[in-house]
């Protein structure tokens, strides 16, 4: 039972991101984070009164650690110009690993956290079912973009 329900979620997740690109994209990454719900909630097998402690946590976390990425991804950018100074990049390099530590310590805040809601082996789960989502929405993505460059 458990292997269909994986399938059906594996298999919404690929019609959910098989959208034209004129779709508009706050639509688009409302379908993406449904499936990923749907697939976190199926993985970790959460009963009702988990979930709803769970996904309280989980979006307060997932909000934080991407905003983490996001400043992470636009310092990167930013060292990338090629007029960036040295003395520039240097800084920004530092504020990088600067914001890695916060991630880490982030983690370390909301495992805590996720303990009081979720067992360790739920944990453990999470982070393997979060690492196969992003691995399958890459998988995804790629497919997408070699279809594109064909047209």
């Amino acid at each position: 039972m458990r292997k269909l329900g994986i399938l059906v979620i594996v298999i919404t997740f690929a019609s959910i991101l098989n959208v034209k690109a004129q779709d508009e994209q706050p639509r688009g990454k409302e379908k993406i984070k449904a499936a990923k719900v749907g697939l976190i909630t199926n993985r970790l097998s959460l009963t009702e009164e988990q979930a709803k402690g769970f996904w309280a946590i989980y979006d307060e976390f997932d909000r934080k650690r991407s905003e983490i990425r996001r400043n992470i991804r636009q310092m990167t950018a930013e060292s990338r110009n090629i007029t960036t100074s040295d003395d520039k990049i240097l800084a920004d390099l530092k504020d990088v690993l600067s914001l890695k530590q916060k991630e880490v310590d982030l983690e370390k805040e909301y495992l805590n956290k996720f303990l009081k809601v979720i067992n360790i082996r739920q944990i453990s789960e999470l982070y393997k079912t979060e690492q196969l989502f992003n691995q399958m929405l890459v998988k995804k993505l790629n497919k997408a973009s070699d279809k594109f460059e064909k047209e």
